[in-house]
């Protein structure tokens, strides 16, 4: 996988961990997809209660991973993630009680752990070195939205709910699947964009 993604140099991860030769570059990444799946697992744990989507801090480390990253690693980083999970560890917000493989997908979350991995692919392209506030926090909140409207559409039209209904409708699903969460992804928007300014900052003052 790392081999065929390569860490980007425009990326503050590739700046901050640098690596000469190809072998330690491709340690280095897989090293790095561990560390930032293994994120995203402790993400998933801390929650407050909410039906029939949970608020987690994964949107937060989703956001900061694709940013730090790049677009192709953090995407890939997300993707290993949610294999760990159809592999049947219970590495998502619901697990236990409800067991992971890949039925777990078809559940009212599945359509944001999808859009994960194209929120973490936008938040990469976004916050490439040289990008300016504007393009980083407008990609920020593209990358959130994105995430957004593919959890939503899944749960209102093809989640399988209780009782073996397909899904609560968009008005449901709007108002349960992201209502509630709104403030929140602004402050998390907000956290990430200090991140990774803190990160080109820091590479800035090494410089």
């Amino acid at each position: 996988m790392a081999d065929m993604l390569p860490l980007q140099a425009s990326t503050l991860a590739g700046e901050l961990f640098p690596a000469a030769k190809p072998r330690s570059a491709v340690l280095r990444n897989v090293a790095l997809a561990v560390a930032g799946s293994l994120l995203m697992v402790a993400a998933a744990k801390i929650k407050v209660p909410f039906w029939p989507v949970p608020m987690t801090l994964q949107t937060l480390a989703v956001l900061a991973l694709g940013a730090a990253y790049g677009a192709r690693l953090g995407a890939a980083t997300i993707a290993l993630y949610i294999a760990y999970g159809l592999a049947g560890l219970p590495v998502f917000t619901n697990t236990p009680p409800a067991v992971a493989g890949p039925l777990y997908l078809l559940g009212p979350t599945g359509g944001f752990l999808l859009g994960f991995v194209a929120a973490a692919a936008i938040a990469g392209w976004a916050a490439a070195r040289g990008a300016s506030l504007a393009r980083l926090v407008g990609g920020l909140l593209l990358a959130d939205l994105a995430l957004f409207i593919v959890g939503c559409l899944w749960l209102a039209f093809g989640a399988q709910m209780a009782g073996g209904a397909s899904g609560v409708g968009l008005a449901k699903a709007f108002a349960y699947g992201a209502q509630p969460f709104l403030l929140g992804e602004v402050l998390k928007i907000a956290l990430a964009t200090c991140m990774v300014g803190a990160g080109w900052s820091l590479i800035g003052r090494r410089g």
